[in-house]
């Protein structure tokens, strides 16, 4: 028999996320912020040449939500596992908003503070090394843009015949923005650059 309240106790006390997060790969990243000569900079990773996914690539601190860790505990985890902090020099600011992107992925993004980035310990089979870049100077640039279609793919085993048009049915196209951001040589783009774009619009 259905019960009303049963059903609205439930709605009540849930929390939403992504419809269809079980099937997706989660990961949280953290934004680091470090003081320089009396500057706020944003400290970005180069990946190690030795990791077979987006080797020598610029990236923030960050990895996969393992199971019963919460987004920013893993956030935490793996920035100290990456660049040889301790969990007390990091300072949470708070969250950003959460992107999902075309190949299943949800990624949890933190800005946080990261006090003593002057004594690292880098993980040399993650990280080649480390750069910062004065967040004044993110806040002057106007990142090229480019967009991606994406397109729908639909599995052979889809049973066409039920559905309206059939084998002619037309799949919807979708976009997806590519930022690039350029300094000193190195170009930051990708993932991490649209995490870095959606950070930089709280100081616009």
């Amino acid at each position: 028999m259905f019960d009303k309240q049963k059903v609205l106790n439930k709605l009540k006390d849930y929390s939403p996320y992504i419809n269809g997060y079980e099937y997706m790969k989660r990961a949280s990243v953290l934004i680091p912020i470090v003081r320089k000569e009396g500057e706020s900079h944003i400290l970005f990773e180069v990946r190690s040449a030795k990791l077979k996914h987006r080797p020598c690539e610029i990236s923030f601190p960050g990895g996969g939500i393992e199971e019963n860790e919460t987004a920013v505990n893993a956030a935490i985890r793996e920035t100290c596992e990456e660049i040889g902090v301790s969990g007390n020099d990091i300072e949470i600011i708070g969250s950003l908003d959460l992107l999902v992107t075309p190949v299943n992925y949800i990624i949890h993004p933190f800005a946080g503070y990261l006090n003593n980035a002057s004594s690292l310990r880098l993980n040399s089979d993650e990280v080649d090394h480390v750069f910062t870049v004065p967040l004044k100077v993110l806040l002057e640039m106007k990142p090229e843009e480019y967009k991606n279609t994406v397109n729908v793919e639909p599995d052979n085993n889809l049973p066409f015949d039920i559905i309206p048009g059939k084998r002619n049915y037309r799949f919807e196209k979708g976009t997806s923005p590519v930022f690039f951001y350029r300094y000193n040589g190195y170009v930051i783009w990708g993932i991490t650059a649209k995490i870095l774009y959606n950070f930089l619009e709280f100081f616009r």
